[in-house]
């Protein structure tokens, strides 16, 4: 088989767009590549040994936080512990690693979101990132539910729901397909009735204005997937540089092939040879977008 796609560079997210069903790039150097149209394809990724930093390019032997150096990783806003854990956002206190970038990304309306992964989650986002964060997690539906005015108080919302319901997606039942009907419109109402008394001693320390709650339907989400795999195998670049395999589908930020899922995010900021094979000999489509 010879490669109708030949490209090298640094790994990054996989751009996607809602649609039936959600469409899919992959990101290697400055090429884009649309995935949808490769599925049933056998693809092939090289690790050629290089990691640099997303931020400062720097060579670095390790990735921190998908895609860091050390040195970045230690100093940038966008690695600290608060955006894992976005309760502990510490902006007012005057001690953010980097001022504006806090003031771009966490002092801006966030939604507080139930989503349907593995079943019933609660999580949060910058409002511009929807619906990008529950395509991203894999979701089969999402729906808002509060919007509020920083990322740290999105933090508090979510510690209350927290309380209720999980805040994490079991990843290997969400690549199996393994989803569970939940109606979210529903647990919307139970929730917010649940969390009612939290929800208003905020609102006193914060503002009656500072949490407002979203009266939007949710979204419903598909993703080009042509087999769902029975069992849940992972690649991984750092023990395996080579993976090859038949492309079976796209979910979240992982390839589904027919030898094993890989996290393309995981690998951010790797330096890859993407090669994509078509058995027959007629000429490939043009699949490039740049």
């Amino acid at each position: 088989m010879s490669a109708v796609i030949d490209v090298q560079g640094p790994l990054r997210k996989m751009p996607a767009e809602p649609g039936a069903p959600v469409h899919y790039r992959m990101k290697v150097g400055d090429t884009l590549i649309p995935l949808n149209d490769l599925i049933g394809r056998e693809l092939q990724i090289d690790f050629e040994g290089e990691i640099r930093c997303i931020h400062c390019d720097r060579l670095t032997k390790k990735s921190f936080s998908q895609g860091f150096c050390y040195p970045c990783f230690r100093k940038l806003a966008a690695c600290d512990s608060c955006i894992v854990s976005p309760e502990k956002c510490h902006y007012h206190e005057g001690t953010c690693r980097e001022p504006e970038w806090g003031e771009t990304h966490c002092m801006v309306p966030h939604i507080v979101y139930l989503a349907n992964s593995s079943g019933l989650k609660v999580g949060i986002t910058r409002k511009t990132q929807v619906p990008t964060r529950w395509i991203d997690q894999g979701a089969v539906a999402a729906v808002p539910m509060l919007e509020v005015d920083t990322r740290r108080l999105s933090g508090l919302v979510e510690v209350l729901c927290k309380q209720h319901v999980a805040d994490r997606t079991n990843w290997r039942a969400m690549l199996k397909g393994d989803v569970p009907e939940v109606d979210l419109m529903a647990e919307r109402e139970r929730m917010l009735e649940t969390i009612a008394d939290g929800l208003d001693a905020l609102r006193a320390e914060h503002g009656e204005d500072a949490i407002r709650v979203v009266d939007e339907s949710g979204l419903e989400l598909a993703y080009p997937v042509e087999v769902w795999p029975s069992k849940v195998k992972t690649h991984n670049l750092d023990k395996t540089p080579q993976v090859t395999g038949r492309l079976e589908g796209v979910k979240g930020q992982y390839l589904m092939l027919d030898t094993g899922v890989i996290n393309v995010r995981k690998f951010t900021a790797y330096h890859v040879r993407l090669q994509v094979f078509e058995p027959s000999p007629q000429q490939a489509p043009d699949l490039f977008s740049n």
